[in-house]
């Protein structure tokens, strides 16, 4: 298949015009699209939330030639590409073997059924949360469920068993706490990725929320979230944003065409 007609698959659920329109409204920076086309027809795609060194190598091992990613494989400008540095080296390395690039970022975060709505998901499944009223959106775009930032309900369980249930639902192999164990939990607010600032503890605390569910916390959001009475379930971020890419790679490969495979870098889960 043609890069462009892989695109626009890839496209369909998650459109470009939502990065545009995020970045227009909230004063946000992306680079998400096609960032590097070798011109060859695709035979084969790997999806990796990263371009990690690791997933080149299996993408050239498996013979892919087109590597997803979620995160942009070059985020800003650059001035040169040298096979010492290793973003260079991997830059060198996909145009060495053919490998196209294309990295869906802040428009998958806030598709409908993307990453971040995939995190609420993810968290509301593993608690065992029965119905399906329809969350908070802190930031919300153009279209039925777009946006970042989700404050809902979960079924009731203590802040314990409510981390534990999360981290085994999506997946991950740590989570760290903060708040009392024993602490009952009845609505929660996620943010996929480092989307946990100051107005995300707003958000939260304006949605009655009991815990925030996020990543790459800094010390004083913890500390404002503890004297605010919010309790918090901290992430990798690679575990906040992983689930929901993966479902993404599920739907793609039903309907690509060629052959996907999806890489994990496990060590960051």
């Amino acid at each position: 298949m043609k890069l462009n007609e892989i695109y626009a698959l890839l496209d369909a659920p998650a459109p470009r015009a939502l990065s545009d329109e995020y970045c227009a409204k909230y004063g946000a920076y992306d680079n998400s699209g096609v960032l590097i086309d070798t011109g060859a027809d695709i035979g084969k795609i790997l999806f990796s939330l990263d371009l990690s060194a690791a997933a080149v190598r299996e993408a050239e091992k498996a013979g892919a030639n087109l590597i997803v990613t979620h995160h942009p494989a070059i985020y800003s400008r650059i001035g040169n590409i040298r096979v010492g540095d290793p973003l260079g080296a991997k830059l060198a390395a996909c145009l060495r073997n053919g490998i196209s690039v294309v990295s869906m970022h802040l428009n998958l975060d806030a598709a409908a059924g993307g990453i971040d709505d995939c995190l609420m998901q993810g968290v509301r499944g593993a608690t065992g949360a029965a119905g399906t009223a329809k969350p908070a959106v802190m930031q919300p775009l153009s279209g039925e469920g777009c946006g970042y930032g989700r404050a809902y309900g979960v079924r009731e369980l203590p802040l314990s068993a409510f981390a534990e249930a999360v981290k085994t639902g999506l997946g991950a192999r740590r989570v760290e706490v903060y708040g009392r164990a024993e602490r009952k939990i009845c609505r929660a607010a996620s943010f996929c990725g480092a989307g946990a600032g100051e107005d995300s503890l707003e958000f939260a605390l304006r949605e009655g929320a009991d815990v925030v569910v996020s990543s790459d916390f800094k010390h004083h959001i913890l500390t404002l979230a503890s004297e605010t009475g919010l309790a918090v379930v901290q992430l990798t971020h690679y575990a906040s944003e992983n689930y929901g890419f993966e479902k993404y790679y599920r739907k793609i490969r039903g309907q690509a065409g060629v052959p996907c495979v999806f890489h994990t870098d496990e060590e960051l889960l």
